[in-house]
């Protein structure tokens, strides 16, 4: 079932109208009906009854997304949403490195501790304690050097805040988080693929196809890097999807695009 983006967002959020100063299009944007002036939206081209939200020439109309451009905002959301919260999640865990980097030999006592208490569960079950990975994996970090836990804090810290940049950024929709989020993402995609030959797993291998799919989506759909006419041709979609719009609705004519 195909999805009205505009006539949603508008039941959401409310319709945009507006009154052009040119009296031409002003014959074409409004009607007059039993109950009082209505106004054609913006968004979904619906007419509305009441007052126009803002007024002045057709050129300064605001710039609503609409169609593709309304649908484009809600996977950027989405995104933003996801790269936001992955950034609360290093944040923690950062501050756990931190914690524990002030107090291994507590954690270490308190593990060893707890480790013999669960042994006999362990051995009921037929689980190797002494030779478990996660048990092994464990135990090394007690091994690392404050310097190096600090370190890695940091780092972590450093991740996460770039996380929350780009998601605040991709939420408000600015060209320069999505550059942001293609090359951060960009830089992973390595790594990921390299713990795949350590490791197959079906979280990693689809985590690796959403990133793949996120950089193409945001690099080919945003014209990022001078793709598909790059900035300028993306700047003439948006105007086409959102103030000529105001002129088709007149019924005049836009202008012929190039490509």
């Amino acid at each position: 079932m195909k999805i009205d983006w505009d006539r949603r967002t508008c039941a959401r959020r409310g319709h945009i109208t507006y009154l052009p100063h040119e009296e031409h299009l002003q014959a074409r944007l409004h009607a007059s009906t039993a109950l009082g002036t209505a106004w054609r939206c913006l968004r979904c081209g619906d007419f509305v009854l009441g007052e126009p939200h803002g007024s002045g020439p057709a050129t300064d109309a605001p710039l609503v997304p609409r169609g593709k451009a309304l649908r484009d905002l809600f996977i950027l959301r989405f995104l933003a949403v996801e790269r936001a919260l992955r950034g609360v999640f290093v944040v923690l865990a950062a501050l756990a490195v931190w914690q524990f980097s002030n107090k291994q030999d507590a954690v270490r006592q308190f593990f060893d501790k707890n480790l013999d208490v669960v042994r006999p569960i362990a051995v009921h079950f037929h689980y190797d304690l002494d030779h478990s990975p996660v048990v092994d994996t464990i135990r090394k970090t007690f091994g690392y050097k404050h310097s190096t836990l600090v370190v890695v804090a940091a780092l972590l810290l450093a991740y996460a805040l770039v996380e929350i940049v780009e998601g605040v950024g991709l939420w408000r929709a600015k060209r320069w988080a999505e550059y942001l989020a293609v090359v951060a993402t960009s830089a992973f995609l390595p790594l990921e693929i390299y713990e795949l030959t350590e490791k197959v797993s079906w979280i990693k291998i689809a985590t690796l196809v959403i990133n793949i799919l996120a950089v193409l989506y945001i690099a080919f759909g945003k014209r990022l890097f001078g793709l598909r006419g790059g900035r300028a041709a993306f700047e003439e979609e948006r105007q086409s999807a959102s103030l000529l719009e105001v002129e088709t609705s007149a019924g005049m004519p836009a202008p012929a695009h190039n490509g």
